[in-house]
């Protein structure tokens, strides 16, 4: 997968709430993505670390931890410290992304998504940023 090029980049959805991740996961497939999706933030984890995704887009409040939490643990193991990883949250105040962005978020996308931006959004997301695990593998 060249730079621009995104089609079948690997998303991993961390979202709890069941409407909105087949929302995200119809959207992301039909526009060519693939996806993985976790209900919580600990099956996210393992996902992230078994299958190194191109991004991942984290939920900030989830069941078994916050999202911020979730993403210090990601970046703690060397398998997961390059992913991309963007906040996907209903905190949708200012403060809140660059609180977010400080948190070491490499995005971030508020909700509810825009069914018509959001997989351009996301296209973009994989267009920036270092090389991810993914990449450097091939």
């Amino acid at each position: 997968m060249s730079e621009m090029d995104t089609t079948g980049a690997l998303v991993l959805i961390v979202e709890d709430n069941v409407k909105n991740m087949k929302l995200a996961r119809d959207l992301l497939t039909y526009h060519g993505f693939r996806t993985l999706a976790a209900g919580n933030a600990t099956d996210g984890i393992a996902l992230a670390r078994e299958h190194c995704p191109d991004l991942v887009l984290m939920d900030i409040q989830l069941p078994d931890m916050d999202g911020t939490a979730a993403l210090k643990e990601l970046r703690a193991s060397p398998v997961t410290a390059g992913l991309r990883v963007v906040a996907l949250t209903a905190f949708a105040m200012r403060e809140d992304e660059e609180r977010l962005r400080s948190a070491g978020f490499d995005g971030y996308l508020a909700k509810p998504i825009d069914v018509r931006e959001f997989p351009g959004q996301v296209r973009r997301f994989c267009e920036q940023g270092l090389p991810t695990r993914n990449e450097e593998q091939r």
